[in-house]
């Protein structure tokens, strides 16, 4: 798979490669954030469509997500976020969701950098520019995408100016899933409060309790596969929802830094410590089953003898243990040490002794165990951790 990442210029142009002189392209665009079941029927589609022409398979992504740009924009007198921005609610980095890409078979991969001058230019210009720069033949689209100045390409109007001008076409997949749902207008993190995986809160109410819960929290209608009820319900604590929305397991990425050490000196669980920059939206606080994926040291360009990725990744990957995850501020030793700052720590099972500093860690969680809680000392919180470890064992190893 061949990526290559494009700037526009301060008029919005974009300098497009040109992928051959001979071939034509099968093409989507979109910002494709945490890669859902309805992004990668979409990606398929591509890849399904560019085999059977002959043709390059080639995904346009947006990074940052156009969404933020324009909300940031909006609180900064039109400004645009710098280069070294950090968008913490996105669910996957621009590299995680390229990875998903390569494994669905994309050929090109082209990340724009997403900006003002940029959104002003019309759908049609923009796909008067795919067509003549990437030889696009046809596009591919979920079912409610729209695109350029103002969101006027919509599915309906690129259908329209595909017919009018017969250069290119369209093709339309239904990536909404299984329908609709509600949240809140404004997302607000909730800790559970009690162990287990939360329940939906809306399951079993009748309708004029869903239109008053609605009312409450200003309940928006979004897709059951979207970015913004996989974010949601990450903020519930409720993972294996969002798990069957992406069709995998949900991961964050980050590199293991030193931390307190009170998991060796004084409760003998040792955790690696995920760095403050975190790759991937945190879920709300509280601790974890799932695993722990060692994907090494960051190596150069060049570096052909470390394992890839792929190896890494795999689901039987000698790199990848069951994990008690904690995310939280420690609260047992809050009070003694003074720390209060939000941390993700693992703790791996398995009999290895890990030296894992400065490696870069995928952890993946597979069900929310329990809350984060203050206990009376130690021997209370060691065996609370032990409990933590069985629990985990006994989900991971249900889940495979």
């Amino acid at each position: 798979m061949n990526i290559t990442f494009l700037t526009p210029d301060e008029n919005g142009l974009v300098d497009w490669p040109t992928l051959s002189t001979s071939k034509k392209s099968v093409v989507t665009v979109g910002g494709f954030d945490g890669m859902h079941r309805g992004h990668r029927a979409v990606i398929e589609r591509v890849v399904e469509l560019a085999k059977a022409t002959g043709s390059f398979s080639v995904a346009i992504m947006f990074d940052p997500r156009p969404s933020v740009v324009h909300r940031y924009a909006a609180a900064h007198y039109n400004s645009e976020p710098g280069p070294d921005f950090r968008d913490s609610d996105a669910l996957t980095s621009a590299n995680q969701r390229i990875r998903v890409m390569r494994e669905l078979g994309v050929d090109h991969v082209l990340v724009v950098r997403y900006s003002l001058a940029f959104a002003a230019k019309s759908f049609r210009f923009f796909l008067g520019q795919l067509v003549g720069k990437l030889g696009m033949r046809t596009i591919v689209l979920g079912a409610d995408a729209a695109m350029g100045a103002n969101r006027t390409g919509d599915v309906k109007a690129i259908e329209n100016l595909a017919q009018a001008t017969g250069v290119f076409e369209l093709d339309v997949v239904d990536d909404r899933g299984p329908g609709y749902v509600r949240i809140p207008a404004t997302i607000v993190p909730q800790a559970p409060v009690e162990p287990g995986e939360p329940v939906d809160p809306a399951e079993g109410m009748t309708k004029a309790e869903l239109r008053a819960w609605s009312k409450e929290h200003q309940g928006r209608k979004v897709r059951v596969w979207s970015s913004s009820n996989v974010r949601y319900l990450l903020s519930q604590g409720r993972v294996r929802d969002a798990g069957r929305i992406l069709g995998c397991s949900y991961g964050i990425e980050g590199i293991v830094v030193h931390g307190e050490n009170s998991g060796v000196d004084r409760i003998g669980f040792p955790t690696a410590n995920l760095g403050q920059t975190i790759e991937g939206y945190l879920p709300v606080d509280g601790v974890y089953a799932g695993w722990l994926i060692d994907l090494g040291e960051p190596q150069q360009p060049d570096d052909s003898v470390a394992p890839s990725e792929e190896m890494r990744l795999a689901a039987r990957s000698t790199w990848r243990w069951p994990a008690a995850i904690s995310i939280g501020t420690k609260p047992t030793f809050s009070e003694t040490t003074g720390l209060n700052a939000r941390v993700v720590e693992s703790y791996a099972i398995t009999d290895r002794h890990l030296d894992l500093y400065g490696h870069k860690l995928r952890i993946e969680f597979a069900g929310f165990l329990r809350p984060q809680i203050k206990f009376d000392g130690v021997d209370e919180l060691k065996a609370a951790l032990a409990r933590d470890v069985e629990d985990t064992l006994t989900l991971t190893k249900q889940q495979g």
